[in-house]
């Protein structure tokens, strides 16, 4: 029997091949010919990179909307409900469009089998190509070259920063990495590169391909002034900007790179000031070194690899703060979790150690066992219950102290649904 809920149609893609991941285009390729879905004349701006994707999507995203052009996102993972992977205008697409879309999928194609993954990116990709927009922004969800969002030819490719994580499939080191990201380039296209120090391996890569590559730090940068931050880039300059949104010092760095995209589009459509501003004022994104004012001052972050737990530590470390940081946590178990820990446990004064619903967790016991390499047993708790943990963190917080919620979209999911519940007003 055919799924008819948004749920059954979720239900029905976990199980229908064979393993969960299987990076490669051969087989989503060939459904998205059949659903026509290569003829589309709309802008397309892919982005990858190991941390700052979503960031960057949020930002051009927001800036557009403000603009006057008609943008469709797409992003992963989800926080609370999956519609908010498919985004027009901000607004995340009903169950409806979604069903109607997954339906269109499944007749398309056949007796080839797809992930879970594959199946919703080739339905946001038939929701976008129905919707009558002048913007694509495609966030990659694993790697780049072999991902199922690079079926569809990016005429702008960004690349945030490079950090190590996915390492079973994409490569141990940097450069690896790096390549696997590289892979969303076109020949002749424009290449946006934000990591301030990146792999050679991507602009090797972009002169394979004869890329035009714009680096962070030399064909554009950024830098402060007391009236806000500055961007220079190759034909044309921004003063006084306001800062982004999305809290974090990272930001402007992502910000810059979405602003060297902007000026690119803007060969075909300028783009008024006042929209830039308001647009990176306006950007949000759950689960990004998100503030939630609750009775304890709480942040939520889904950094889940050492290079965003590095991030996260300098944004705990830049504010003002006396009192004490209590850390919620829980990770999967294919994750660099020394890694991890290792780069924030300086910042965290008690540890509240639980563990999230998918068959990829990490048990509590065996996350203590990581976490007591750097951390005294003293400062350890258990619980096998996020929410519950989060409760006996406020519980034995004082006023002055703060809580962060960390290690993955899974964990602060549920923690958002329990703060929503009880009337604070939070990013959902």
């Amino acid at each position: 029997m055919k799924p008819k809920s948004l749920n059954e149609w979720l239900i029905y893609q976990e199980v229908l091949h064979h393993t969960p991941i299987e990076l490669g285009l051969d087989r989503v390729g060939r459904v998205a010919d059949r659903l026509g879905l290569n003829k589309s004349g709309t802008q397309v701006i892919t982005v990858s990179g190991t941390n700052g994707k979503g960031s960057c999507v949020a930002m051009l995203s927001s800036i557009l909307v403000e603009a006057g052009f008609r943008v469709g996102s797409y992003t992963s993972p989800h926080i609370l409900v999956y519609n908010e992977r498919i985004r027009i205008n901000h607004q995340a697409v009903t169950d409806e469009v979604l069903c109607k879309a997954f339906e269109c999928v499944d007749e398309a194609r056949s007796d080839t089998t797809l992930s879970y993954f594959e199946f919703g990116t080739l339905a946001a990709l038939q929701v976008f190509d129905h919707a009558d927009i002048d913007v694509m922004i495609l966030e990659v969800g694993l790697g780049g070259r072999l991902d199922a969002v690079n079926i569809k030819d990016p005429d702008i490719a960004i690349i945030t920063s490079i950090g190590i994580d996915h390492t079973d499939w994409l490569g141990a080191d940097r450069e690896s990495i790096g390549l696997e990201k590289a892979g969303i380039m076109r020949r002749n296209y424009p290449v946006i590169c934000g990591d301030p120090d990146p792999p050679k391996s991507i602009s090797l890569h972009a002169k394979a391909l004869s890329a035009v590559l714009y680096n962070i730090g030399e064909e554009f940068r950024f830098d402060h002034e007391a009236s806000g931050w500055n961007w220079y880039g190759p034909k044309s300059c921004r003063y006084g900007l306001p800062a982004p949104g999305l809290m974090g010092k990272v930001q402007i760095q992502n910000a810059a790179s979405v602003l060297m995209a902007l000026s690119l589009l803007e060969a075909n459509r300028p783009i008024e000031p006042a929209a830039i501003g308001l647009g990176l004022e306006k950007a949000t994104l759950p689960g990004r070194y998100q503030r939630v004012d609750a009775e304890v001052e709480t942040f939520l972050d889904i950094a889940h690899n050492p290079a965003a737990s590095v991030v996260l530590a300098q944004n705990l470390q830049a504010q003002p703060f006396q009192g004490r940081t209590h850390a919620v946590f829980a990770v999967l178990s294919d994750k660099d979790i020394d890694g991890i820990v290792k780069a924030i446990h300086e910042c965290v004064d008690f540890w509240y150690l639980t563990e999230v619903d998918s068959i990829r967790a990490l048990s509590a016991e065996e996350l203590r066992n990581i976490v007591l390499r750097r951390v005294p047993e003293s400062r350890i708790n258990l619980f096998l219950d996020v929410v519950r943990a989060y409760r006996e963190a406020s519980r034995r917080a004082s006023p002055e102290d703060r809580i962060i919620v960390f290690g993955s979209a899974q964990i602060v999911a549920p923690v958002l649904h329990w703060l929503a519940s009880k009337g604070l007003k939070v990013i959902l």
